[in-house]
């Protein structure tokens, strides 16, 4: 099932997505939340119809870096031996179609497309046997970085957490498994061009390994969102670009880079 989540007549609400043809879409209305039982309502709207937001509303968004080898080297660094996270704040987080707003404090803003592990259940110590049961789906993401002040600041809070730098959707797809979600095709393009070709299976750390790591430290809360990391090819972001992040058998997440008011 595809969950989105949307707004419509000033009301928000959840549906699953249902069709093949992208101008043929409908959502149906859910009843309730998808982090427990739900029904769907029979309702049905247009998806052309309704605006709509991130998937989710993330507690806290947890990425790791460098998990793939290719992009740690593109960029001058080592493959990490052990998972290493950083966090993206809720602010931070846009749907598809919002605007990425390009930070006043950096000229070298990059793309990162990523997969995005949304979370289903409250969980902390989670063992590697039940990694799948705290999963919802997963979604695309695109760790919008700021490189220059990465570089700089060598902590990534403002790099990596200004407003708008976590475009995240279109929906949740929960019909994935942890083999699946494990190979699929990860793509960046900007205004049309291919910038980031890779699959999820060059992971250097598991999507288990990721889940299994945080939770040694933290509780998961329902909708938080976890960062797989970005395979090679990251580069610019400029102000009027349109960058689009498509992820096998998930969707395609589709953002434009405005001008910070």
């Amino acid at each position: 099932m595809r969950i989105a989540r949307f707004s419509i007549d000033g009301n928000v609400a959840f549906g699953a997505v249902e069709g093949d043809k992208p101008d043929e879409l409908v959502l149906d209305i859910i009843k309730g939340i998808p982090f427990a039982d739900f029904e769907l309502s029979g309702t049905k709207v247009p998806l052309s119809k309704v605006r709509l937001l991130p998937p989710v509303l993330p507690n806290k968004v947890v990425a790791f870096g460098r998990n793939y080898a290719e992009h740690a080297r593109e960029l001058g660094n080592e493959v990490p031996e052990a998972p290493f996270a950083f966090f993206k704040p809720s602010t931070s987080v846009i749907g598809p179609g919002d605007e990425i707003a390009y930070p006043s404090f950096s000229s070298e803003v990059h793309h990162e497309a990523e997969l995005a592990v949304v979370i289903g259940r409250m969980c902390r110590e989670v063992p590697r046997e039940r990694v799948q049961d705290v999963i919802l789906g997963y979604t695309c993401a695109n760790d919008v970085t700021a490189r220059d002040v990465q570089r700089r600041e060598k902590q990534w809070a403002r790099a990596k957490g200004f407003d708008t730098s976590c475009p995240l959707g279109p929906w949740v797809e929960t019909d994935l498994d942890l083999a699946a979600a494990s190979d699929l095709t990860i793509q960046c393009t900007v205004n049309g061009q291919q910038r980031q070709l890779g699959r999820t299976s060059e992971m250097t750390h598991s999507i288990e390994d990721l889940i299994v790591n945080i939770t040694e430290a933290m509780t998961l809360l329902p909708g938080d969102v976890v960062l797989t990391g970005t395979p090679a090819g990251v580069g610019p972001l400029n102000v009027g670009d349109e960058v689009a992040v498509t992820i096998e058998g998930i969707g395609t997440l589709t953002n434009k880079v405005i001008k910070r008011g």
